[in-house]
């Protein structure tokens, strides 16, 4: 059976946790646990990125993960420009067995919309 990518996301999200950019505001002001990652490309990161995310782009990321997570319990928020890669990389993580994966849904284009703070 043929998808557009856009159909691959639609099935991928059901099988995976989404929060708002809101949600991840407000894990951050309440200074909860958890570490961002940037799954853009590398030339998407280095024009700005949310501030204190870590970057393991999505080419990789199943490979360097452990480089920067070995806990496979940890609160991990992933994000890319829009929604639709970091969804397709949670549930790759998901597979590898790491237990509290989410995508940040909205992306980058969602948290400069709302003004959020940002590093380059």
């Amino acid at each position: 059976m043929k998808k557009t990518f856009h159909e691959l996301c639609y099935d991928v999200k059901k099988n995976i946790r989404e929060c708002s950019v809101q949600d991840v505001m407000e894990m951050k002001k309440n200074s909860e646990d958890f570490i961002l990652v940037d799954i853009r490309e590398d030339n998407e990161f280095e024009k700005g990125r949310i501030k204190d995310a870590v970057h393991i782009g999505k080419g990789i990321i199943e490979r360097d993960i452990h480089l920067y997570i070995d806990d496979h319990d940890k609160k991990i928020v992933l994000y890319c420009g829009g929604g639709y890669r970091s969804a397709i990389a949670a549930e790759s993580l998901q597979k590898m067995g790491y237990t509290n994966v989410i995508s940040m849904d909205g992306g980058w284009k969602g948290w400069n919309a709302v003004g959020g703070e940002i590093e380059s």
